[in-house]
């Protein structure tokens, strides 16, 4: 019986519990030869869309590209950024687990969905907000080519609303959508391509969100 893997198998359970469901509870094994199935273990799923069998996080294959024998330290990596694919933000602690040789042979990774936090830090600041100050607006980025510039403006739309797009409203997304059509977005070869994909509409809905800001702005 690997005493170690029932270990965090009953630390996920517990931390699960202790802290619902919108923390993801992950274990891969680095033991596998195919880390395409390295999760072997997961809570509440659900948060990153993933299931037992599905494969390796971008970290997880660092970690192995590093060292493909697993047999260096490896500093823990807490308390980080990462995202889901449909723009919920996750609070994230990667933790190397490794067998009394010091070789690594599990990675205990908790991801914790502060989408909604976020929301309303957001809310609470626009609340408490005094006037604001323009030397301290957010200083605009230098772009190198006009991809980079799409995924700026993409960017600036969202910060305008102040919420991921899973969070955002029909209306907000068409505000959002107002402001890159404003900005001269759409002047950009396939842009409306990823825009659609990135707030998840179909060009379809992205046409008509553009009519219906040329017909506001026409009235």
């Amino acid at each position: 019986m690997d005493y170690t893997l029932a270990l965090l198998q009953q630390l996920a359970d517990g931390l699960a519990a202790q802290f619902g469901s919108d923390c993801e509870i992950v274990v891969h094994d680095l033991t596998k030869e195919d880390l395409n199935n390295s999760v072997i273990y997961i809570k509440n799923g659900q948060v990153s869309s993933r299931q037992v069998g599905d494969g390796a996080s971008r970290i997880v294959w660092e970690t192995v590209q590093k060292d493909p024998e697993l047999k260096q330290v490896h500093e823990d990596h807490n308390g980080y950024l990462t995202r889901t694919a449909d723009g919920r933000i996750l609070k994230s602690s990667t933790m190397y687990i490794r067998d009394e040789n010091g070789k690594l042979h599990y990675i205990l990774s908790i991801n914790y969905d502060i989408t909604n936090l976020i929301a309303i830090d957001t809310s609470i600041r626009t609340l408490i907000a005094t006037e604001p100050n323009k030397e301290n607006s957010e200083p605009e980025q230098i772009v190198h080519n006009v991809n980079d510039l799409l995924d700026s403006l993409i960017a600036q739309s969202v910060a305008n609303i102040g919420k991921p797009v899973a969070l955002m409203t029909k209306e907000e997304k068409v505000r959002a959508i107002q402001f890159l059509n404003d900005a001269g977005a759409f002047l950009i070869t396939k842009s409306g391509d990823k825009v659609s994909k990135y707030f998840n509409i179909s060009k379809f809905t992205l046409y008509s969100y553009i009519d219906v800001n040329k017909n506001t702005s026409a009235s």
